[in-house]
């Protein structure tokens, strides 16, 4: 389908018409760590006129903290309550669902997720740590996991390996009640400039196929992010009834 351009007078009503704008990173704003031609001219533009601006990640990589700092370093002065991260939709998610305390988390993925978790207070280990680790397959061999794993989160984890997918799925197989989280189910992703590289959906896949089940998916496009946006007390995106949301 041939791409048709705005006019003036449209771009302006369409404009007009929106409280808040809620962007994607990766490949809007950014390709790996290279600032997107024309970005900071069209934020500045809609903070001049009053708009709401929510920047909404799947990469689970990085905490809200670790996303602000790198919009600082790209020159774009962005708050960590303007970022919504899958790592930090995963915690929420817990913390909404009111996770016992006295379970621990196992994550597949990065240092995203785990500072998230521990801002929020929840127990919380694996990460980049057990990328580290191996299991040697020889007779009468057992695996050993935590029991008080309540939940496993799944994200984007380069360091992903055989004993993390034997440990998430030990957990989610065998400890009653354990929820199977995923950050989202991306298969691809825009991690450098120059390449699309496997996205968070094809480790989530590899621990569903191992347990064979589905998991609750946080970001987007699941309805939890939409949600959980719109009803917070403290959201950014509270504004005039009746306004839309682009």
């Amino acid at each position: 389908m041939a791409e048709v351009l705005l006019t003036a007078d449209a771009a302006r009503s369409l404009v007009d018409s929106v409280d808040a704008f809620l962007f994607d990173c990766d490949g809007v704003i950014w390709k790996g760590d290279e600032l997107i031609e024309g970005v900071p001219e069209t934020l500045e533009l809609l903070r001049k006129m009053g708009k709401k601006i929510v920047f909404v990640t799947n990469n689970s990589r990085k905490s809200r903290k670790q996303y602000s700092n790198k919009f600082k370093a790209l020159g774009l002065d962005v708050t960590e309550e303007e970022i919504f991260t899958s790592s930090f939709a995963a915690t929420m998610f817990l913390k909404l669902n009111n996770f016992s305390p006295e379970k621990k988390v196992y994550v597949v993925g990065e240092d995203g997720i785990l500072e998230e978790l521990k801002l929020a207070g929840f127990e919380c280990f694996g990460g980049p740590e057990d990328g580290k680790k191996n299991i040697m397959l020889e007779a009468n061999f057992y695996f050993d996991h935590d029991k008080s794993v309540g939940a496993v989160i799944v994200g984007l984890d380069q360091y992903f390996n055989y004993y993390k997918m034997q440990y998430a799925s030990l957990c989610i197989r065998e400890n009653p009640g354990c929820l199977f989280i995923a950050t989202n189910r991306d298969p691809t992703g825009h991690m450098t400039p120059t390449q699309e590289w496997p996205g968070a959906g094809t480790m989530v896949a590899a621990v569903s196929c191992s347990v064979q089940k589905e998991p609750i998916v946080v970001g987007k496009p699941s309805s939890f992010l939409m949600d959980f946006l719109l009803k917070r007390p403290t959201s950014l995106l509270c504004g005039t009834p009746n306004r839309r949301i682009a």
